[in-house]
């Protein structure tokens, strides 16, 4: 009877084992979910979690604090569109033809990782701004290009209704889509157990503005913040508060998304990436390769997967984001086109803060056509490499303006408009010169103000003409005001990021350096208003 009982009880017991183990190995099993929040132009310093003081971002704060805040997280580009294509194809942006570049056409070949997610079982879509300004498939003539949005099947149909009960928008500048109620819609349309990929793309910060509604919002314009390259003036103070009003209704919707996945229990098994498509609105960072212009945010927490609470300053990329989220799914690249960028699982997945990965010391961005700015559509072609401690921009085209050309033509009557956009009267027209860089409070300020001796260095950062060559030591030049290309103590930096960046332009087929046609971004059309530039005379203005 003994060896009996004690037959069943090992027999149970190993039963008990195997179907432990089976357990396990389910649970080893479960595929993650994949939440991508992207804010649309916000620099690196604007969180709360990096020390900013007029800024509030609780959730961003969240997902830094338990899981993995970066602090050199560089942007594919200074622009939407190309930063954006880079991310979902983990290509620099100059590898995709037409999908690298603003508001041009998005090519079925260039396959998003979205695609292959869905194609392996996740449920998969998007609210706000998706991937994008591209032009997608109209109809059937447009046989080559993609239809659905790159980052998947749009979630937009819930909106506020201006003055409306439930309206709760905090500023007039901000968009009507409901991101949260969309992606509750989304979450709805799941299937039980299914794994899902989200992308929460809101159109803040983007301009515009609604002018002084900080004041709405109880901003207080002692705490603002005003970067190096702009004038510490209370017009630039007010215009960066209606920035800050319009960061934090990205970070309300992203806190209810978040709970909401909390109070299901799939927050411990998502990976959140929460991060901005390149920096903030304003003359010298957006559609600049400076710091403010291409460094953004990054937080990314899996409560299941890696490690928190941790500071990781080793410097990654848009690039690497595709293949990330591929290895963490345990998902083959089935269809996409070779990328560029490295997983950073390995870093996600270790202890260590600090730098984490010797091995990974560079990455790099660019920029091509941004607005319309230009004679023909020229476009002002860059190519960067970032290191932990330096900055190195090729600005290929010296001889351009790089915040786009100071007068245009009135399409109208054919005539030049004034130089400057400046009239009669001395009121700046932003649409009228310098039309990459946003209209603002802030580009009007520097531009009406430029013959000020103490504005003048602000308005010539932004506007005029730069070197072909700039080095920035980012730890105590973040603001990239001292280019220290050609002094001696430099030069063996210098040296080696030319090279490094050199090699990757040829590894990576970069048209501008290895041919065959090196306009070929100039031939990619472009599927939104164009303005009407001078034809370059050789003089500067």
């Amino acid at each position: 009877m003994k060896s009996l009982t004690t037959a069943v009880i090992c027999a149970l017991g190993g039963g008990l084992i195997i179907n432990a183990c089976q357990s396990k190995e389910k649970k080893e099993l479960k595929r993650p979910n994949i939440l991508i929040a992207i804010s649309d132009d916000q620099s690196f310093t604007h969180t709360s979690f990096a020390g900013c003081k007029f800024v509030n971002t609780p959730a961003f704060d969240r997902v830094a604090r338990n899981g993995i805040y970066f602090s050199n997280c560089y942007a594919g580009s200074p622009g939407s569109a190309p930063s954006r294509s880079s991310l979902v194809t983990g290509r620099y942006h100059w590898q995709n033809e037409s999908c690298g570049q603003h508001a041009s056409s998005w090519l079925k070949k260039y396959v998003p990782f979205a695609d292959v997610l869905k194609a392996n079982g996740y449920h998969t879509g998007f609210t706000g701004k998706g991937v994008g300004p591209h032009q997608y498939a109209r109809n059937e003539t447009d046989s080559l290009w993609r239809k659905e949005n790159a980052a998947g099947a749009a979630y937009n149909s819930i909106k506020y209704k201006n003055n409306e009960p439930g309206d709760e928008r905090t500023a007039g500048g901000i968009g009507a889509t409901d991101y949260y109620a969309n992606f509750c819609d989304f979450m709805r349309r799941r299937k039980d157990g299914q794994p899902f990929y989200f992308w929460y793309g809101a159109t803040e910060p983007h301009r515009s503005y609604e002018k002084d509604s900080w004041k709405r919002n109880g901003k207080d314009p002692a705490l603002a913040e005003v970067p190096g390259f702009l004038p510490d003036d209370e017009i630039i103070k007010g215009d960066i508060l209606d920035y800050a009003v319009e960061i934090e209704w990205f970070d309300l919707h992203l806190s209810r998304i978040l709970n909401y996945l909390d109070s299901i229990g799939e927050l411990d098994n998502t990976i959140v990436f929460v991060t901005g498509d390149n920096g903030m609105p304003f003359p010298s960072a957006k559609a600049n390769a400076f710091e403010y212009g291409v460094h953004v945010p990054l937080a990314i927490s899996y409560p299941d997967g890696f490690p928190g609470k941790r500071i990781v300053d080793d410097p990654v990329s848009f690039a690497d984001f595709a293949p990330t989220i591929l290895e963490m799914t345990n998902t083959e690249p089935e269809g996409m086109m070779p990328m560029s960028g490295k997983s950073i699982a390995n870093i996600l997945k270790s202890k260590k803060a600090g730098i984490v990965d010797e091995t990974k010391k560079y990455v790099f961005a660019g920029r091509e056509r941004h607005s319309s700015s230009r004679w023909n559509n020229m476009g002002y072609p860059v190519r960067a490499i970032r290191s932990s401690g330096y900055l190195l921009i090729w600005n290929m085209k010296p001889d351009l303006w790089p915040a786009g050309d100071p007068r245009a033509i009135n399409s109208e009557t054919g005539e030049m408009r004034p130089l400057y956009g400046i009239d009669e009267k001395g009121i700046h027209h932003s649409e009228w010169a310098f039309t990459d860089v946003d209209a603002s409070p802030s580009k009007s300020f520097l531009i009406e103000n430029h013959n000020d001796p103490g504005i003048k260095p602000y308005f010539d950062r932004a506007y005029a003409k730069r070197p072909e060559y700039e080095l920035y030591d980012v730890k105590n030049d973040p603001y990239c005001l001292n280019n220290l290309c050609g002094i001696e103590r430099y030069s063996v930096v210098e040296q080696e990021m030319k090279t490094e960046l050199l090699k990757e332009l040829e590894r990576s087929g970069d048209p501008r350096v290895v041919g065959p046609d090196k306009e070929i971004f100039e031939s990619y059309v472009r599927y939104s208003p164009i303005r009407e530039f001078p034809e370059p005379d050789g003089t500067d203005q």
